[in-house]
């Protein structure tokens, strides 16, 4: 089963996730539905903003007049990714905002939140793009692995922390920068950590989980809190920094076949503007601006609503120590 899943996402990825695939999906765009759209006096988080396809996502909602709040690791990198969203602003006074954090540190994911929380009366979109792809396992005094605590907890308690302030915008918007990679994972739902697999560890193999378990939270989000639109989405197979680093037999093999970083963001900006985005069922998986399936045909890769509850359950227990 393993290999059919990864046979049949690998013959969609070269036909629907390069460079060539969106150029074909972004034939059939609305050129109107964007026009004129504008985010004065919306307030936008991003996390992963200094590089990537989170840069690319600031660069131009910053455009559309969003206040945006930049969350990066690294304070250098990230000033001169400020320096260049402000640029591309084209306006000197343009309002970014940038944040220092590390979201592989469940504690300091938390304290972030709450702190932004006491000092911004709303947030009107948060997007949860920043990722992480370790190929070696690397565990933490809290026994957290750096990938499931930076993808899939940080994800976690950073948007349910910041969820009271969300409530307080007119028009609410949660959008998590899942991946295609996650069709060939079934959700681990008694083992969220992965500890069992551990010592055979696959880098790989536990971001796609990841990025299923993002795609889960996603839906029981939109569940519990319909007042919020919640999206989750895949970029497609973009030529970013974080992809050549973690994956650079796959970046080399792919050459000139990647898109480029904006084409990976469109999505994430389209959904973040459109006016329509209501008219989608909350809690839906996008690509190249439409809602696609969860799952492939045949995979086994679904899971029933009470264990997905299941997950949400182990994961809330995960994060109580770090939520106080």
């Amino acid at each position: 089963m393993s290999l059919y899943r990864n046979v049949v996402w690998f013959t969609k990825g070269i036909r629907e996730y390069t460079k060539s695939g969106f150029e074909s999906a972004s034939a059939r765009f609305d050129p109107k539905e964007l026009e004129g759209v504008r985010l004065d006096n919306r307030r936008v988080m991003v996390t992963g903003a200094n590089s990537g396809i989170g840069l690319a996502c600031c660069k131009e909602l910053i455009k559309r007049g969003a206040e945006i709040h930049m969350v990066c690791l690294n304070m250098e990198r990230g000033q001169a990714a400020r320096d260049a969203i402000i640029e591309a602003a084209g306006n000197p006074n343009a309002t970014v905002h940038l944040h220092q954090l590390n979201l592989a540190k469940a504690k300091s994911v938390f304290e972030f939140a709450r702190q932004f929380s006491t000092t911004h009366d709303r947030l009107d979109v948060l997007i949860n793009n920043a990722g992480c792809m370790a190929n070696e396992l690397s565990v933490d005094a809290n026994n957290l692995e750096v990938n499931f605590a930076t993808n899939t907890l940080a994800t976690y308690i950073l948007t349910e922390t910041l969820l009271p302030i969300l409530k307080k915008s007119t028009d609410p918007r949660v959008i998590v920068v899942s991946s295609g990679g996650m069709l060939v994972q079934k959700l681990d739902h008694a083992d969220p950590m992965l500890v069992n697999q551990r010592n055979s560890f696959d880098g790989t193999m536990v971001y796609a989980q990841n990025k299923r378990q993002q795609v889960v939270m996603t839906e029981i989000w939109a569940e519990s809190h319909p007042d919020i639109q919640f999206a989750s989405m895949h970029p497609g197979w973009a030529d970013t920094p974080a992809v050549a680093n973690s994956m650079p037999d796959f970046h080399h093999r792919m050459h000139g076949r990647l898109r480029t970083p904006e084409q990976g963001a469109d999505t994430v900006v389209w959904l973040a503007l459109t006016p329509n985005l209501r008219k989608y069922p909350n809690g839906s998986f996008f690509q190249d601006r439409k809602v696609v399936p969860k799952h492939l045909p045949l995979a086994r890769t679904h899971s029933s609503h009470n264990e997905k509850l299941q997950f949400i359950d182990k994961l809330a227990e995960i994060a109580k120590p770090f939520m106080t």
